[in-house]
């Protein structure tokens, strides 16, 4: 694929997220994904991403802004800002940074990284 249309999935995906859109953002991971988040143990396969984000993951809501995104050949990196809430109420804005490896025209693998200061 061409580095551009692997962008256009990478901001497609935090559309998804943003507005809840479980069933497409899950149409953009491979079968054998390996999402790896700093901090947490690395979720392996679509069932176990399903479980993440409906029940596991801590964030309620919220927002991301992407500040940059950088398309390579089978990959994308994007550093951005995230502002929402916690699951247990509690408001959170953050920096972050995202690895989003592809093959065959899926993400294969994730990682993501978050920066020590809040924004």
């Amino acid at each position: 694929m061409r580095p551009r249309s692997l962008e256009a999935i990478v901001r497609s995906y935090y559309d998804h997220v943003d507005r809840g859109q479980l069933e497409a953002l899950l149409a953009l991971f491979h079968d054998d994904i390996e999402y790896e988040r700093q901090g947490t143990p690395t979720i392996v396969g679509l069932p176990a991403l399903r479980t993440f984000y409906e029940s596991s993951r801590v964030i309620e809501t919220g927002v991301h802004q992407l500040d940059q995104v950088l398309p390579g050949d089978a990959w994308v990196a994007v550093r951005g800002r995230f502002q929402g809430r916690l699951r247990d109420g509690q408001d959170v804005r953050l920096r972050f940074t995202d690895w989003h490896h592809f093959q065959d025209g899926k993400i294969i693998r994730r990682e993501t990284l978050f920066p020590g200061r809040t924004v």
